[in-house]
């Protein structure tokens, strides 16, 4: 693992996610951004993804889960994902096909055991920093790299999930951020960075204490100045008592109302993804959001339950702080795991040898 972190693979990968999480910062789904012909070719590439799933259906089978025609759809890939690619690649590139095409196949869940997880999701991650590496994709592709392709990527994902059952993979259960995905959720909490602060400081309305209680200055966070806390445990969690813990939305105790700097643009803060409402009226603007309407449409009970991560970061007050703590996180419990690196692909665009000074 500590070849993987010192390799120019890793300072490649890493430096691709935070440029472009750069890059979305403060910007909904809505917002203008160019699209280029190979943006195009990649969305079409995409589809033609999605079409074979529609004709791909899974078949009747007594397990529940792992429905095996997701290796039908799958052999598919296999033997025709360099032609897709070089669909994208110019004749100039084509020698780069075939090792792009690996990360492809890669990226959309594992064969044998017909799972998914954010090690495939970064084989995804890495396709897209390949093409950037060799002039593809350039710089002013950025904003449409998440939003248009990366996006319709996830779409494409949570359908093979759904049609065919897939199992997580590696998944952590409780005490993991999400079964299946963690980019989106780092370039959407990026999104949402200086959404309250700016409402606020516009003079458009109060926010909300940790309670949902007390009207304060969302700005008035800094140490020494009264403001929104961070809610203890038992005002997270609720107040559980003898027996299985009793979980009520303690952050959203009174009636959440969102002041408007426009007739369809509310602000949000952290603690706001964790009401119904807030995610049905906007998840179509911000991908953190479009994950949790996903993560509640596939799981019951209670969501402190479910997806307790996600819970316990709700009480953090900024979103720059939220996106920060992911960023460490997705470090920590995926780049830095070995059974999520082990399947990672090395290669001439993103080698093993170590990074060098003049790089």
């Amino acid at each position: 693992m500590g070849k993987w972190k010192r390799s120019q693979a890793y300072a490649d990968y890493i430096g691709f996610i935070l440029t472009l999480n750069e890059g979305v910062k403060g910007k909904k789904l809505s917002f203008e951004y160019k699209v280029s012909e190979a943006i195009e070719k990649l969305v079409a590439l995409l589809n033609t993804l999605d079409r074979w799933i529609d004709e791909t259906p899974p078949v009747d089978q007594p397990s529940r889960f792992g429905n095996k025609a997701y290796r039908t759809w799958y052999a598919k890939l296999d033997q025709e994902a360099e032609n897709l690619v070089a669909t994208v690649v110019p004749t100039h590139l084509a020698a780069a096909v075939p090792e792009v095409a690996v990360y492809l196949k890669e990226s959309v869940g594992n064969s044998t055991r017909i799972d998914y997880g954010t090690g495939h999701e970064a084989a995804f991650a890495a396709f897209l920093c390949c093409l950037c590496k060799i002039g593809v994709l350039r710089v002013d592709d950025q904003i449409a790299i998440v939003f248009k392709v990366f996006n319709r990527y996830l779409e494409v994902m949570r359908k093979l999930q759904k049609t065919y059952r897939m199992e997580p993979a590696g998944s952590q259960g409780v005490w993991g951020l999400d079964d299946f995905q963690f980019l989106p959720f780092i370039w959407g909490s990026s999104q949402l960075i200086g959404h309250a602060l700016t409402a606020c400081k516009a003079g458009i309305g109060p926010a909300i204490d940790g309670a949902g209680l007390l009207p304060t200055c969302c700005c008035s966070q800094r140490r020494g100045r009264p403001g929104r806390r961070r809610p203890r445990t038992t005002e997270i969690m609720g107040n559980a008592g003898p027996g299985p813990a009793h979980y009520e939305p303690a952050l959203v105790v009174a009636p959440l109302t969102f002041p408007r700097a426009s007739q369809n643009h509310p602000y949000l803060e952290p603690r706001h993804f964790v009401d119904e409402k807030a995610v049905n009226e906007n998840h179509k603007d911000y991908m953190f959001l479009e994950c949790i309407l996903f993560i509640t449409e596939m799981k019951t009970g209670p969501f402190a339950e479910h997806s307790n991560q996600l819970w316990n970061i709700s009480a953090v007050p900024s979103w720059s702080k939220v996106n920060q703590g992911l960023i460490r996180m997705y470090k920590a419990e995926c780049l830095e795991k070995f059974p999520v690196i082990q399947h990672f692909k090395f290669g001439s665009l993103l080698p093993i040898h170590p990074v060098t000074s003049s790089c």
